[in-house]
């Protein structure tokens, strides 16, 4: 079992993230309106949205790491403001660009994983066992990427970089995975290994249940079961991802007409129509 169970109750598999009428304000600027939003042990949720939308924020306070302005927030059975985040991010498997730039690129490989262990950036904060190293390991080798265990970080490409990251979020057996655009700054090679790696998890029936921040439909790996749409801080569509995610939501979404198209091997695709095309291009004729 790769991750924490959460319990089940009467019969109904338990929530894993419960957001209630959460919402977010900043300089008396909305950035989330109230939305209420639930993820259930066994899925997948994408968060689609474009720059500004509140993707990040929302993810920010799953992850624990903001307070709503309103609402509540329950990760894994504990409530926000009620527990110790230090202990519960523990258990919540974390990937940002913010994050990520916390972490010196002179750290092996291996030590980016450890420090997962205690939710730290440094080794030296913490003693760690050889348990430790091999569970670290473990999850290097599961992203693809043991034989880097004692490079530097910095001395890996950004693909790469990015696979031990991912394998960093699972150091502790999460009892959730929250992703926040993983594949910002990767050439097309280095996220075509990261959806690969993405892949693996979200087909994978013993992973965690995993959310999925990107503006990207192409990055989205197959798997996925949900998606949740944001535009300026508030939801234009949540559900199933086979019956929510339709050109006119993505439409509507990104405000551009859009065509969507799910490829045979589970992939999206989405590009603008022709009337959109020519409204924007000052060249089209």
């Amino acid at each position: 079992m790769l991750h924490s169970a959460v319990p089940i109750v009467n019969g109904f598999m338990a929530t894993t993230l419960h957001l209630s009428r959460v919402s977010f304000v900043r300089d008396a600027r909305v950035i989330l309106a109230p939305l209420t939003w639930q993820v259930r042990d066994t899925e997948r949720w994408l968060v689609l949205g474009a720059n500004g939308s509140g993707k990040t924020t929302l993810l920010r306070i799953a992850s624990l790491y903001e307070h709503p302005s309103t609402g509540t927030v329950e990760v894994l059975g504990e409530r926000l403001g009620r527990t110790d985040v230090r202990r519960l991010r523990q258990r919540v498997g974390y990937l940002s660009a913010a994050l990520s730039a916390q972490i010196r690129p002179e750290l092996r490989c291996l030590d980016v994983v450890m420090t997962a262990r205690y939710a730290a950036l440094e080794p030296w904060w913490h003693r760690y066992t050889t348990a430790d190293e091999a569970r670290a390991l473990e999850c290097l080798d599961r992203m693809g990427v043991a034989w880097a265990a004692q490079r530097s970080l910095g001395t890996v490409s950004s693909g790469e970089q990015q696979r031990v990251l991912l394998a960093r979020t699972l150091m502790n057996e999460p009892g959730v995975v929250l992703l926040d655009e993983p594949s910002a700054r990767l050439d097309l090679a280095g996220r075509e290994q990261l959806v690969q790696a993405l892949s693996e998890l979200t087909l994978d029936a013993t992973a965690p249940p995993l959310v999925l921040v990107t503006h990207h439909l192409d990055e989205v790996p197959p798997g996925m079961t949900h998606v949740l749409m944001l535009r300026d801080g508030e939801v234009v569509a949540r559900g199933p991802i086979d019956t929510a995610l339709r050109a006119a939501a993505l439409s509507e979404c990104f405000g551009l007409p859009l065509h969507l198209e799910r490829r045979p091997d589970g992939r999206f695709s989405a590009w603008a129509t022709g009337s959109a095309v020519a409204a924007t291009d000052p060249g089209h004729s």
